[in-house]
């Protein structure tokens, strides 16, 4: 029996589509939109918050900005000549977003408040069956995750913290009903997130504690603003703007050498990083407390120019101590130094090396995904996973990058992943499940790889691995490796069955 791609189309209200696409940051939109290239319409874009846009909608803390330059982190099918900075702050990022839905007309395909709670395959009616936290349920023939990792943060269960009696709140949740002016401020966690939003908040609280576990190398960020005459060029060569993001993309592909060839490399960087630290901190205690002890480029390489010098201020003490417990109004560190507070500040990141929480994918016979995963989360080319037929990751396991844009990545899973639904209305099959074998010689090539590069012999401990020490986030080659091998989809690799006559549409 010959597979209808657009068996039935949910329409506007219904709730039977095709396609469920989870998430709307860059990974669903890009996804979407690719579909709508293609002239498929079956499909809906579930979003559990109330408007596009992802990290970027949510991270909305004082001076979140992208550590990427503009114009790669963007769409290679809409790049902007509007730009305003090399390194675009958060609304900037977040109001392209929305421009990109809107231009694509995917407003439509839209469901809002979908914060999906499980998603269970049916191998009678060969479909997934996604039930979201108001009650909703929607059915599809392909699931597509577009969740992304840095999409559920990460607050660490210490003791006596339900007893704190003033305002707490991670990054990625920003109260900016809270008031900082003169308040004694505890941040804890000193990532990507801390070094942006630090600098903002010295400037207006009373005192701040900066609880730092272990520090971060950081080198100068190269930000400027992007004048009127280059984006009025831009806007009118296309093509000048093209071969910029063309030289951005090699000179950043470049330091992969360093990362996963011979981090001996890393040297030529941990020279800037010194540099920096030493021009910006004058004074010796605090310098040795701010200087990491690994190899640069194991953790995340971080980008500031106003970090240090916040650090240096009057009103800032660096306590390069864990947190012990939380009091009714103060901070305890490991130590046993009391220290009262006013509003604490989670900097503490993501839940990254578990991508997707226990209870929330079922496959074949209704095994929770993290049973899959027992060994730790994997995927074949980070995007299909043994015994979960038609579930398609985007930004999934060993995805991560630590030295270009994600957006290339995304584009390249999107690609294929459009390939695989090509194939399948070309072939009529039903169904695609990646062969456990092909599953297994991918991660084993890929881990093998992966144990001589930097994030694995840095010499610390990073949100890269996991609880087993295993790296299941990051990608161990260049962006282009990644693109040649996303390049079709490879049935081959794959079990497929034809649609079952009492389960079509």
């Amino acid at each position: 029996m010959a597979f209808d791609f657009a068996e039935r189309s949910g329409g506007a209200s219904g709730t039977d589509f095709h396609t469920l696409i989870v998430g709307t940051g860059f990974a669903g939109l890009g996804m979407a939109i690719k579909l709508k290239e293609e002239g498929q319409d079956d499909f809906v874009i579930l979003e559990r918050a109330a408007d596009v846009g992802g990290t970027w909608r949510d991270n909305n803390y004082p001076g979140c900005a992208c550590d990427v330059q503009s114009h790669l982190y963007s769409f290679s099918f809409e790049q902007n000549p509007d730009w305003s900075r090399m390194f675009a702050k958060q609304g900037e990022i977040w109001a392209y977003l929305r421009a990109c839905s809107e231009k694509h007309g995917l407003a439509p395909h839209l469901r809002f408040g979908a914060d999906v709670t499980s998603a269970r395959w049916n191998d009678e009616l060969q479909k997934w069956s996604v039930s979201t936290r108001d009650g909703r349920t929607f059915t599809g023939r392909v699931l597509i995750s577009g969740m992304g990792g840095l999409s559920n943060p990460v607050i660490p269960d210490l003791k006596g913290k339900s007893k704190f009696k003033g305002a707490q709140f991670h990054s990625a949740q920003w109260r900016h009903d809270v008031d900082l002016s003169g308040k004694r401020v505890a941040v804890i966690g000193t990532g990507a997130s801390a070094i942006q939003f630090v600098p903002q908040i010295q400037k207006l609280a009373g005192r701040v504690d900066l609880y730092q576990r272990t520090p971060p190398w950081i080198v100068p960020k190269p930000d400027r603003a992007i004048s009127a005459i280059e984006r009025r060029l831009f806007k009118r060569f296309p093509l000048l703007q093209n071969l910029y993001r063309k030289g951005i993309y090699w000179m950043l592909e470049s330091r992969i050498l360093g990362f996963t060839v011979d981090p001996r490399l890393m040297k030529l960087f941990e020279v800037v990083a010194r540099s920096h630290i030493k021009r910006q901190v004058k004074d010796p205690v605090l310098r040795a407390k701010l200087t990491p002890d690994y190899t640069i480029g194991c953790k995340r390489i971080l980008i500031s120019d106003d970090y240090y010098p916040a650090l240096t201020q009057a009103n800032v003490e660096v306590i390069a101590d864990g947190v012990r417990e939380i009091r009714a109004n103060s901070v305890v560190a490991d130590d046993g130094t009391e220290r009262e507070v006013d509003v604490i500040i989670w900097g503490t990141g993501f839940q990254t090396a578990d991508p997707v929480p226990r209870g929330v994918f079922f496959g074949r016979n209704g095994i929770d995904i993290l049973d899959a995963w027992k060994n730790g989360a994997e995927a074949y080319k980070g995007t299909s996973v043994a015994g979960f037929p038609n579930l398609f990751f985007i930004v999934g396991p060993n995805t991560g990058l630590g030295h270009s844009s994600m957006v290339f990545m995304i584009e390249s899973q999107v690609g294929y992943i459009s390939d695989a639904l090509k194939t399948m209305r070309q072939r009529s099959v039903a169904t695609v499940e990646v062969r456990p074998e092909a599953l297994r010689e991918y991660n084993d090539r890929l881990q093998s790889r992966i144990g001589k590069a930097v994030w694995n012999t840095g010499g610390c401990q990073s949100w890269y691995l996991d609880r087993n020490g295993r790296n299941v986030t990051l990608w161990p080659g260049a962006t282009w490796q990644f693109r040649r091998q996303t390049r079709r989809f490879d049935i081959e690799r794959y079990v497929s069955e034809p649609v079952k006559v009492h389960g079509a549409a």
